[in-house]
């Protein structure tokens, strides 16, 4: 991930209204990412095998790159195809809106289309969607997957990022059809060839525009494929940007890794900074080893979901938590799994956990900090083997003003402490608590 290096992001360049927009954003803290199309059908990375130098995307462990002799343009031909297989007549998105709130998250993104231009929407501008007749969904009431995913996250009170690719290699103006696509960038010089890549320009735009006027209010146009920034592919963001906030006021825009002015949060990918970020950030992760569905995927433990999530939060970012449905449509059981056994503890803890920011030690050992209003928070993560709070605990960095009450989530009484010069020692109470795997103290004052 990159870095924006452009000033034009910080302090009081913000215009005042994104600055309390990006303000409400901090405040969410916890999301879920949705990649989901046709390829969950295969079982394989979305995307990527299609681009001839990214190998990586096409291990010999691939099913269906082995099934199709390792045959690059067979390989895509069966791809590309895979729309008229996909039919996920299972597809609830009410249950995974529930599932997202009760475990405590507060926005979605969903991949409306990711890099190999499928549309998980009704878009005019190609038939290569999923309300086409050439899908065997498209006659489904719910077959406007964009819509019905955007209508049931926000019935639940989710805000509501909408995941775009600005590049697209099926269509024609990104990858001209008669010359060979080696990597992921457009296989013609776009400055050489200006009307096919002005082509392209304006199929961007139509999408967008499409995306951010029927389908109810949008929080945040989420924009991947970085490479797609001037000078050689310059898709005119200006231009875009206030198309979309014209419909879109208030509109967040993430132009990922790009920086500059439309780059208004910052997105690291599987990765969580070593440190606090001075702007807002979200660390995108994926529950299970990929971003799409993999059958038998294995899946990170609700323990170490549940501390990647205050760790971030610790630091002052958001955790946007990836799960891919399958082709059939319903989110796996073990991934539904690990979002109940998170929202146990989110019941008890989330008020750590959401409106917070970071406090100026954000961690000590097991101890993480968050900081909200006149309340300090110290969030104990357990001990390998520990399913209980420690009948005592020293908070080195933390002594509390005389007078100060300290409370354990989730009890009604004060914990007792004392305070001395190597800190604050607290005897908590012995009880059973629904969160297994971090504990909450709530320190009253400064």
């Amino acid at each position: 991930m990159s870095s924006s290096g452009d000033e034009s992001l910080g302090g009081d360049a913000i215009p005042g209204w994104l600055k309390a927009r990006l303000e409400w954003f901090q405040d969410l803290k916890f999301g879920l990412m949705i990649h989901w199309g046709p390829y969950s059908q295969w079982g394989c990375i979305e995307s990527w095998p299609l681009v001839e130098e990214d190998t990586w995307a096409r291990p010999d462990t691939l099913a269906c790159w082995r099934e199709r002799g390792k045959d690059l343009a067979r390989f895509r031909r069966d791809y590309w195809a895979l729309n008229e297989t996909f039919n996920p007549v299972r597809f609830e998105p009410a249950i995974w809106a529930r599932a997202a709130r009760d475990a405590g998250m507060r926005y979605v993104t969903f991949t409306t289309k990711h890099h190999d231009g499928f549309c998980m929407f009704d878009t005019r501008t190609t038939d290569y969607r999923i309300t086409h007749p050439s899908c065997p969904f498209h006659g489904h009431p719910h077959a406007n997957v964009t819509r019905e995913v955007f209508d049931a996250f926000r019935g639940e009170k989710l805000g509501i990022s909408c995941y775009f690719s600005k590049s697209d290699w099926h269509s024609p103006y990104y990858w001209h059809p008669d010359v060979p696509a080696h990597t992921r960038n457009p296989n013609y010089d776009t400055h050489a060839h200006p009307d096919r890549w002005a082509g392209f320009v304006n199929f961007v735009h139509r999408q967008v525009e499409e995306l951010m006027t029927g389908y109810g209010p949008i929080d945040v146009l989420w924009l991947d494929g970085g490479q797609v920034r001037p000078p050689d592919q310059d898709i005119q963001m200006a231009a875009l940007a206030a198309m979309a906030r014209s419909h879109q006021p208030g509109l967040i825009i993430a132009d990922r890794t790009v920086g500059g002015p439309y780059e208004n949060i910052q997105t690291p990918e599987q990765q969580v900074p070593d440190a606090p970020i001075d702007r807002a950030w979200e660390s995108c992760l994926t529950m299970g080893t990929s971003w799409s569905y993999v059958p038998d995927d294995v899946y990170k433990p609700a323990r170490r979901l549940i501390h990647l999530l205050i760790d971030i939060v610790a630091k002052g970012g958001n955790f946007l938590l990836n799960v891919g449905p399958s082709p059939e449509g319903i989110l796996p059981a073990t991934a539904l799994d690990r979002l109940n056994e998170i929202g146990s503890g989110m019941a008890v803890s989330a008020e750590a956990i959401h409106g917070t920011r970071a406090a100026s030690l954000h961690r000590q050992g097991n101890v993480c900090y968050t900081r909200k209003g006149n309340y300090t928070y110290a969030i104990i993560l357990a001990e390998e083997g520990s399913d209980h709070p420690p009948a005592r605990i020293l908070l080195a960095g933390i002594r509390p003003a005389k007078g100060t009450e300290v409370h354990l989530l989730g009890t009604p009484q004060a914990v007792e402490y004392t305070v001395s010069d190597g800190g604050t020692e607290l005897s908590l109470p012995t009880i059973d608590l629904p969160c297994r795997h971090a504990w909450v103290l709530r320190i009253i004052g400064e």
